[in-house]
């Protein structure tokens, strides 16, 4: 084929021949696998006298120096529908998607493909002037006239591997795998600000494309009134396993935010153990430490060995990432003490956790205020601090992060670093059998 490298606009428009008759015009462009790096073109769609026509790629025989596709054969089998493959030009000229690593939305203007090996491969997307003007057929109108003016058009290419198509009209053919590994790369506040440059429709467009931990993750640094769109943009069903991914106090804030219909309607939708948690922490006011707290964290019976707990430990860390502090309670939950892993590392293996833990504990109310807690962490330089009730009973902890969080301006709290994965079961248990 003469076409070795190019853009989608130079082929599209041009005439398509068999035997040197003329039988139609390119229309567009099929890509069967999307999800690959740089996605293989299958065929042609062809518009003939009959209606649009596909030719796959092993029916192009050349591209003629008069710019003419020339045709093995004249194409008789209808276009496929949209929802069955993806279209280069319906599909994605005019369409916004995500440069993962530029960390923004920009728009497609035109698509350059090359041959790799033998087939015909998308390899970047052009978002510039450059694009444009050749779309709009002016790329030999400025090279006639103004070819000083247009040398300086700059060409903004984006390699089709850091590319995250938005796609409303046919997400199922966008691989989810691929579109999460490549927003993935976001840190999940870069995410938030393009999910929030977004209309809505695009918005939950790209959320669907992403897997409940990256969603949850970007969802903890969105605008109440984004999320509260989201949510209804998305389902009730998919809210509540994103919800559920995320850090219990961050769920419980989204929740608050939220009419009691609706509450209830997203409870109803996760496993019991979650919503119960949650609907205790959304009766605290926000600025509270209750409000504030988390119900992941690491407890332990005090009978316990350290070596038992250690082992224990290492079953249960892919679940809770905040394992620095472990706190012992009784079998009603009230807190007897806590010890830090450093703590039952360098301890006797056949020592009781009893006899290691520190019993001298600093706790705060589930009342008290966001400033109190905080001054509370930073005084005594502690990484969490538990909130235990009127009874002794531990009911969460209030970490570093979001003490600060409570104290700092909301855009900017937002872009700080979490200390809690939300990605695992609340209230790690060190004393289950195993």
């Amino acid at each position: 084929m003469a076409f070795a490298e190019g853009f989608v606009s130079e082929l599209v428009g041009r005439t398509a021949t068999v035997n040197q008759i003329p039988i139609g015009k390119v229309s567009d462009f099929l890509v069967n696998n999307p999800d690959e790096v740089f996605p293989k073109i299958d065929g042609l769609v062809i518009k003939t006298a009959k209606g649009l026509r596909y030719a796959p790629m092993e029916s192009v025989q050349d591209v003629d120096a008069d710019g003419s596709v020339v045709l093995r054969s004249t194409p008789a089998e209808p276009a496929p529908p949209e929802r069955d493959s993806l279209y280069l030009v319906a599909d994605l000229l005019d369409k916004q998607i995500v440069d993962v690593d530029g960390r923004k939305v920009v728009r497609i203007n035109d698509l350059e493909i090359a041959h790799a090996g033998d087939s015909l491969r998308v390899v970047a997307a052009d978002v510039g002037v450059a694009g444009l003007l050749r779309r709009l057929g002016l790329k030999s109108f400025g090279k006639r006239f103004t070819p000083a003016i247009y040398r300086r058009v700059p060409r903004s290419m984006i390699a089709w591997d850091s590319v995250a198509p938005i796609r409303d009209t046919n997400p199922s053919q966008v691989s989810l795998a691929v579109s999460e590994s490549k927003l993935s790369r976001l840190h999940p506040s870069e995410l938030a600000d393009i999910i929030e440059d977004l209309s809505a429709r695009e918005a939950a467009a790209v959320v669907r494309q992403l897997d409940d931990e990256t969603a949850a993750d970007a969802f903890e640094h969105l605008d109440p009134d984004v999320q509260r769109s989201l949510i209804e943009d998305i389902g009730t069903e998919r809210a509540a396993d994103i919800i559920e991914e995320m850090d219990a106090d961050d769920a419980a804030d989204l929740l608050s935010e939220l009419d009691e219909e609706q509450q209830q309607e997203l409870l109803a939708e996760m496993n019991a153990y979650t919503a119960s948690e949650l609907r205790q922490l959304v009766q605290y006011a926000e600025d509270t430490a209750g409000g504030l707290m988390t119900t992941d964290y690491t407890w332990i019976y005090p009978h316990r060995t350290a070596e038992a707990t250690i082992r224990k430990i290492r079953e249960i860390a892919p679940k809770s990432e905040f394992i620095y502090y472990l706190y012992v309670v009784d079998k009603h939950d009230a807190l007897l003490g806590a010890l830090s892993l450093r703590t039952l590392l360098l301890a006797d293996p056949d020592a009781t956790i009893e006899s290691i833990m520190e019993t001298d504990l600093l706790s705060v109310h589930p009342n008290a205020e966001a400033e109190e807690v905080a001054a509370t962490i930073a005084r005594y330089d502690l990484l969490a601090v538990p909130v235990v009730d009127d009874h002794g009973k531990m009911l969460g902890i209030v970490t570093v992060d979001d003490a600060i969080d409570a104290i700092m301006p909301e855009d900017l709290a937002k872009r700080l670093p979490k200390f809690i994965s939300r990605h695992g079961g609340r209230r790690a248990n060190a004393n289950a059998p195993g």
